[in-house]
């Protein structure tokens, strides 16, 4: 079974000194989630948040690096996943003029397999995490689908059910398409608010078809269920994530 983290991103406000990152880890645990995907921290030594993970009885499940990075410091993201005993990571972004076209993905291809490959070398392995802009299509597919048709196994998906949804696409049929090279996993809605914007919600909060993704997921050899929600719009940011674990424990995950 899969484990149902938090994707830290979610919580930057409380992740920036390590006395915030103790009682956002407290918090966490207390929800009853088991795991974090370690994104935008604050300067906090590395070993600092082992330690503080540990106390708490958190694994890192995941990580999100930046793209440069992994390109211009890879020895030192490998030491620091070593010490976590974290086996995956994930590219967050990368610069869009540069290479979301189809030359740009070659170089992106050609960029990230040596990447990939070093980080594989070490046991972990090496995941990209799409927005909305990579449904743009070019030859009349999405980028994304390119990617995954002409990059190495190594270069694995990390799928979000929101953005595949904001770029036009079905979150069901990616994580089929995607399911066998996919480690990681996030989870988070989309809603529509009084204004008719498209917004973050906690997870059962809007209007996505949650027993089908679920169900699909759970086809699949996927590790990590990572909740985020980029924006919580002034409610209090772990009471949104205690109502996607209550929500999601109903399919058993947690």
């Amino acid at each position: 079974m899969a484990k149902l983290g938090v994707q830290m991103y979610t919580l930057r406000k409380f992740s920036q000194t390590a006395d915030d990152l103790k009682m956002a880890l407290e918090r966490i645990r207390e929800i009853g989630y088991r795991s974090i995907q370690v994104s935008a921290f604050g300067d906090i030594p590395a070993t600092t948040v082992a330690e503080l993970c540990r106390q708490n009885e958190l694994d890192i499940g995941g990580t999100h690096i930046a793209w440069d990075r992994f390109r211009y410091n890879i020895d030192r993201v490998i030491e620091e996943h070593e010490m976590w005993g974290c086996r995956h990571t994930a590219v967050g972004s990368i610069p869009a003029k540069t290479y979301l076209t189809m030359e740009g993905l070659k170089t992106f291809i050609a960029e990230a397999t040596p990447v990939a490959e070093q980080l594989a070398d070490a046991g972990i392995t090496f995941s990209y995490h799409n927005h909305n802009h990579e449904f743009l299509h070019f030859d009349g597919k999405p980028w994304l689908t390119h990617l995954y048709e002409l990059s190495p196994d190594l270069i694995k998906a990390e799928l979000d059910t929101h953005w595949i949804v904001a770029g036009g696409g079905d979150p069901v049929a990616w994580i089929n398409d995607c399911g066998a090279r996919m480690p990681l996993l996030h989870l988070k809605d989309y809603a529509v608010n009084a204004e008719f914007q498209r917004v973050f919600a906690a997870i059962g909060r809007g209007n996505m078809n949650w027993n089908a993704i679920i169900g699909a997921a759970m086809q699949h050899p996927i590790e990590y269920y990572f909740i985020e929600q980029d924006n919580c719009y002034g409610e209090d940011e772990f009471e949104c994530l205690a109502q996607s674990f209550e929500f999601l424990s109903d399919f058993g995950l947690t």
